[in-house]
């Protein structure tokens, strides 16, 4: 039987910083991110109802999506952000639910990870969940820093999301990423051993 863990965290707490660690022993990865955008890429049916709702001024020239000018609608208005997650939930799901099924034939532990894991109530098909965790201050500061916002864009951006703290309370395992990067690795690679992914 395989098992399945699933990764969350909140936006800049380093949650890609933890799924390289396990990308690097082979583990199959379910990137929920990736397929978020397989499901809106051009000629799909999640694109072509996200325009129904949204409109062409959404699409660049060649019919791709333009997250940008979607990312502008939606986060300025929590209505319109919920109506996109009820469109395109149904299609993510679909797609993350086939590809835990698919990692599951060729491993004995398959990674899913979902930044609105909790939010999306993916809990249900994982067997337990990790959460990234930073405190939000230094999470508004890492988003600052990588994204090139000012503290109030950040602060929209991380209150769009469920508070990392409802995470952490919730989580089956906490990697804390307030360290080096060595410490993270070294929690990661710790519960790898001593759940006998790995030697």
């Amino acid at each position: 039987m395989s098992f399945v863990l699933g990764i969350t965290g909140g936006i800049a707490t380093g949650k890609s910083t933890v799924v390289n660690i396990f990308r690097r022993f082979d583990f199959p990865i379910v990137d929920g991110d990736v397929v978020a955008r397989k499901v809106v890429k051009p000629q799909t049916e999640g694109l072509q109802e996200v325009v129904a709702e949204f409109g062409t001024e959404i699409l660049n020239t060649d019919h791709s999506l333009n997250r940008k000018a979607l990312g502008r609608i939606v986060f300025s208005d929590d209505q319109r952000r919920r109506r996109l997650n009820e469109i395109l939930n149904p299609f993510i799901r679909q797609q993350i639910l086939a590809e835990i099924a698919a990692g599951k034939l060729s491993s004995p532990l398959v990674i899913v990870d979902v930044p609105l894991l909790y939010e999306g109530h993916y809990e249900h098909y994982m067997d337990a969940v990790a959460v990234v965790y930073l405190p939000e201050e230094i999470q508004v500061q890492r988003l600052m820093l990588r994204d090139g916002f000012d503290m109030a864009t950040a602060e929209t951006r991380i209150h769009a999301q469920m508070s990392i703290e409802e995470k952490k309370a919730r989580a089956n395992i906490i990697f804390d990423n307030q360290g080096s990067p060595a410490e993270t690795e070294k929690q990661v690679i710790d519960w790898l051993k001593n759940n006998d992914f790995i030697r």
